[in-house]
């Protein structure tokens, strides 16, 4: 959750989330406590061991926190917040902003 409901203020969480409810079926009303936390469990382990990420050049994040040295980033950071307070729409905004 973000701080102010804003969720470009945490926009790499939300994608998670958003990941996690619909390539793992966590998009929908669990029967109990205990069967949401065996499927968030499987969901979260799939996530890190089974899809590879193209941010850590299709590793899968498992693997990819074992390896030394840098690893190369793919993707660059966008500004959302400061445009959203200047009144401009995410779709005004160039897409390789730095």
């Amino acid at each position: 959750m973000t701080e102010n409901g804003d969720p470009y203020e945490n926009a790499i969480a939300e994608r998670v989330n958003g990941i996690l409810k619909d390539e793992y079926d966590l998009n929908h009303t669990f029967s109990d406590y205990q069967e949401a936390l065996e499927a968030t469990k499987v969901a979260v382990y799939k996530y890190n061991n089974k899809r590879p990420h193209r941010s850590v050049d299709f590793m899968f994040p498992t693997d990819a926190h074992l390896q030394t040295g840098v690893l190369k980033k793919h993707w660059k950071k966008r500004h959302y917040k400061a445009n959203a307070e200047k009144g401009e729409s995410l779709q005004n905004v160039p897409a390789n902003q730095d």
